[in-house]
């Protein structure tokens, strides 16, 4: 709510960075609900007079441009000095404003209020990591079957292909072809990245979205992007899959710190599981929930429980035998994508405790 077109062009802009649509207006709107309704409201310092009088309501924000960044009428968090002109702090007051923000300094924290706004507070999404012990572990294909077994369920489900060097999850799935954007669109992505513009963007393969590569040359993905690309992701609610590689960057670091749960993929050999010791104790330094995968078939007194003992780990599951798979693959087929395959009923199994526990009050 302003008439200062300077400062509606500049709210105009963070709305759009936020994904979201505004409503606007020059004084309070004639039909209460849009008021009373709007899951938020920033009303110009110029229009804050026209205000008075309005229903008392929280998500309020006066907003005024080129002095401070953010005050708080009971305290300066930026710890930039005295608090701004007192006549803005007693508008603020008669219209019952959270709080008094000054453009441009206060614009990334704006972002972050309108986005939160306009995608709502719901529950993030149950996000589950996996990485292989070793080489050829089986992480990929279990992290797509996992994903699709996550679709399965009905919830809403985002792939995230964190491993620049592994070929492409969109073409283990079959959807190479799929449109949509792939990581090089988002290695510029910092701060806030709008999560419902995030998953309309991505292809839809197999009733799920997938974040993955191109067929271009290899792309480093920055810690910043990883971090508002996967924050994105999870606002969103749902369930999310990260296939990680087992070199830990910053980047897969910054996936660490964002997942409720991360599977080691270790198959049942001896030095497999030497690896996979050195990938645990780099992937746990950042992640506290990490448990193990083992699958066969094992070496002589080796069984999934010594594996997981071994490693310090708790045991997750076994990854059941398959024979059809590789010639599945081979054909084109997904890895899991029969419900009544054993590697489906591995995931369904999965999914059935883990969304017991995440849906529990």
């Amino acid at each position: 709510m302003t008439e200062d077109l300077a400062l509606l062009d500049d709210l105009l802009r963070l709305c759009a960075a936020a994904g979201a649509e505004p409503e606007v207006h020059h004084t309070v709107p004639e039909r209460r609900a849009s008021w009373a309704e709007a899951p938020l409201v920033l009303v110009g310092e110029d229009a804050a007079a026209r205000c008075r009088g309005a229903a008392r309501r929280q998500g309020v924000i006066l907003v005024g441009r080129d002095r401070h960044g953010l005050d708080d009428p009971l305290r300066d968090p930026l710890g930039d000095g005295p608090l701004g002109d007192p006549d803005v702090w007693r508008r603020a007051v008669e219209i019952g404003a959270d709080c008094v923000l000054r453009l441009p300094d206060a614009e990334s924290w704006l972002v972050d209020r309108i986005a939160d706004a306009a995608e709502g507070a719901g529950k993030q999404a149950l996000t589950v990591g996996v990485i292989g012990g070793r080489g050829g572990a089986g992480a990929s294909t279990l992290a797509c079957a996992l994903a699709l077994a996550g679709a399965r369920t009905g919830r809403r489900t985002l792939l995230v292909d964190g491993d620049p060097l592994g070929g492409g999850l969109d073409v283990l799935l079959g959807g190479e072809r799929a449109e949509g954007r792939r990581w090089p669109d988002f290695v510029a992505s910092k701060g806030r990245v709008a999560g419902g513009a995030l998953e309309e963007s991505l292809p839809s393969v197999r009733g799920l979205r997938v974040l993955s590569w191109d067929r271009g040359d290899a792309v480093v993905v920055p810690p910043e992007a990883m971090r508002s690309v996967l924050a994105a992701a999870r606002r969103r609610g749902g369930i999310v899959v990260v296939d990680l590689p087992r070199r830990i960057d910053a980047a897969v670091n910054e996936a660490l710190a964002q997942l409720d749960l991360g599977l080691l993929v270790v198959p049942g050999e001896l030095r497999a599981v030497a690896a996979a010791h050195r990938v645990a104790s780099l992937a746990g330094a950042v992640l506290r929930d990490l448990r193990a995968v083992v699958r066969g078939p094992y070496a002589p007194g080796l069984d999934d429980q010594w594996v997981a003992d071994t490693l310090g780990l708790p045991l997750a599951g076994e990854l059941p035998d398959d024979p059809g798979l590789l010639a599945a693959l081979d054909a084109g087929a997904p890895p899991g994508g029969e419900a009544s395959g054993p590697l489906g009923r591995f995931c369904a199994a999965f999914w059935e405790r883990a969304l017991v526990t995440e849906d529990a009050p």
